[in-house]
């Protein structure tokens, strides 16, 4: 699965850019990545609730929100309420992920949960079994653009080892400096999901940048999109 992040897109043709990445069934995006940033859990300010409630009033594609910010216990829900399909939260800004996860899926949402670079992955296994999704940031959160940090697939691999021997039953998401190359690295390491920005939205034909990654993953990792 291939997910745009709008982080890159011209935030002035934020519609046309949405469609841009939108295609026939099977091709194009499968999720529309939303950065919400509040300039206190990262140092960057990009979007909130009513402008990703206006997002889903324009777009079919399944939108999934990665909320970088503080309180995310509190804030999180209307994120899910207004109709996301993936609300993904951070570990270390919850207070208590394992009833925001429950509460993301009361709301209709699937529940996400995102660790940063420096962030263990096994103190959480416990956490994870109650979420549908795992980001694993292979950027520091915060800025576009940022370069592939690849210390992260031990990260990956061990979630991946997780869910295919029934330890976890979620998908794999990983986000950052996702591009032509570092895709398949990642695929390679057992990611399910890609989020991807610049590599997306710089190419002259979005949906094909979207769909030469998605060909590019899955012919390493031998999993379809």
């Amino acid at each position: 699965m291939i997910a745009p992040s709008i982080l890159s897109a011209d935030f002035a043709r934020l519609a046309d850019e949405m469609a841009a990445v939108d295609g026939e069934p099977g091709r194009g995006a499968d999720w529309l990545h939303v950065d919400v940033m509040d300039a206190h859990f990262v140092p960057n300010l990009t979007l909130g609730l009513p402008v990703v409630t206006s997002i889903l009033a324009v777009t079919e594609i399944p939108v999934d929100c990665h909320l970088m910010i503080e309180k995310p216990d509190h804030w999180a829900i209307g994120y899910a309420e207004a109709g996301s399909h993936n609300v993904t939260v951070h570990v270390e800004a919850a207070d208590d992920p394992v009833m925001l996860a429950k509460n993301l899926r009361s709301a209709g949402a699937k529940a996400g949960l995102a660790i940063k670079p420096g962030t263990p992955l096994e103190p959480y296994v416990d956490v994870l079994k109650h979420y549908d999704t795992l980001l694993v940031m292979s950027v520091e959160p915060g800025f576009g653009g940022q370069s592939f940090i690849a210390d992260v697939l031990g990260k990956v691999r061990t979630a991946r080892r997780l869910v295919d021997t029934g330890h976890l039953n979620l998908m794999v998401e990983i986000d950052g400096g996702i591009n032509a190359e570092t895709i398949e690295q990642a695929a390679e390491a057992g990611v399910d999901c890609f989020v991807a920005g610049s590599a997306v939205y710089s190419a002259a034909d979005p949906a094909q940048a979207v769909e030469d990654l998605r060909r590019r993953a899955a012919a390493v990792s031998g999993r379809s999109g």
